[in-house]
């Protein structure tokens, strides 16, 4: 149903053409001293292979993140094409239109993120055989640096400590990646797309990117309406994700004060970064969801930063015992209430 080469086109135009600067660092090695250190903090340790680092750039993060979108599209917009199929002699012109406007709105989400995004441990939740990657995005990463003024290779040992602590979460801890897989299968099975007329939905076709691009500002995304259903396993997707992103940032603070030579400041530099973006990249930020990404790594690690200080790594440690043992939406703001629940629990060997 989406024309992935469309999107793919789109998502490169979207990308932009990133300013040529390379980094002057081995980041594989960076990260496989990473894993030593998060590991000795954590105590997590990998059950499988660990991917090596992979230094990449905007446009193959694009690349590899519109295959993995495509596993969990497909599903839903399969229901938009059946649909579409009964429409009669239209039918035809309805599912170019569609696969067209569906490939433009995946390819500018892409295209943004792929200019954002620092790091990236990729894995796919729906296929398990698909081999995951430890991603770092070269030009974002020299960006940052010099735009942060923070030392180069304390910030780049620091982003590894962020990345590879999802490696050892989701290599080191059974249970989780099925689980996230299962809650998102059931919450695909639940969804319905439909595209609304205006912005870039009320277009026949879209040769050209340019011209879609500043259509598509001025539109939106396609609309999936949640019902009841949908909420609660969203409410259990987004706990989930909060712990998992808030977990690597009080691991890349704990282990990144005592291991790098110039950690001061990255933190505050850091937080700037991500809140210092200008009122129309806020509201689109918003549109594609990238602020209730930025309340998982702030309430998660709030959270998590709790816990360790009450009592300890080895309580926060308890989130990875069993699905059952993650916090709720309501218990990430009461970190001492999910310490009695969980005390009370059965550890799992």
């Amino acid at each position: 149903m989406v024309d992935w080469t469309l999107a793919g086109q789109i998502a490169r135009y979207a990308a932009g053409r990133a300013p040529s600067r390379s980094l002057d660092a081995d980041l594989a090695s960076m990260a496989d001293d990473a894993i030593v250190h998060v590991g000795g903090y954590t105590g997590l340790t990998a059950a499988g292979e660990i991917p090596r680092g992979e230094v990449i750039s905007r446009e193959e993060w694009a690349e590899i993140n519109l295959v993995t979108l495509s596993e969990l599209l497909d599903p839903v917009t399969g229901k938009l094409d059946r649909r579409l199929g009964k429409a009669g002699p239209l039918s035809t012109a309805l599912r170019m239109a569609a696969g067209a406007t569906l490939a433009a709105e995946v390819g500018l989400v892409v295209g943004y993120m792929s200019q954002r995004v620092l790091g990236q441990f990729e894995l796919s939740l729906l296929t398990p055989d698909t081999k995951p990657r430890l991603l770092f995005v070269e030009p974002n990463l020299a960006g940052a640096v010099q735009s942060m003024g923070v030392d180069s290779d304390s910030f780049l040992r620091w982003v590894a400590l962020h990345e590879v602590t999802h490696v050892l979460q989701f290599t080191g801890v059974p249970w989780l990646r099925e689980h996230l897989g299962d809650l998102m299968r059931r919450y695909i099975k639940t969804l319905d797309v439909q595209i609304n007329r205006g912005g870039a939905g009320a277009m026949p076709s879209f040769p050209d990117p340019a011209k879609l691009y500043a259509t598509y500002r001025e539109g939106g995304l396609m609309a999936l309406i949640q019902n009841g259903e949908q909420r609660k396993i969203m409410d259990s997707v987004q706990a989930a994700m909060a712990v998992v992103e808030g977990y690597s940032e009080h691991v890349m603070d704990a282990v990144g004060e005592n291991v790098l030579p110039e950690y001061a400041g990255l933190r505050d530099s850091m937080d700037a970064r991500r809140a210092g973006r200008s009122t129309p990249e806020r509201i689109l930020q918003r549109l594609l969801g990238f602020d209730l990404k930025m309340r998982q790594y702030e309430v998660g690690k709030r959270f998590c930063d709790a816990v360790v200080a009450a009592e300890g790594i080895e309580a926060l440690n308890r989130v990875w015992d069993s699905p059952q043992s993650l916090p709720s939406l309501s218990e990430l703001s009461r970190p001492a209430a999910w310490l009695r629940r969980t005390g009370s629990l059965p550890a799992v060997a």
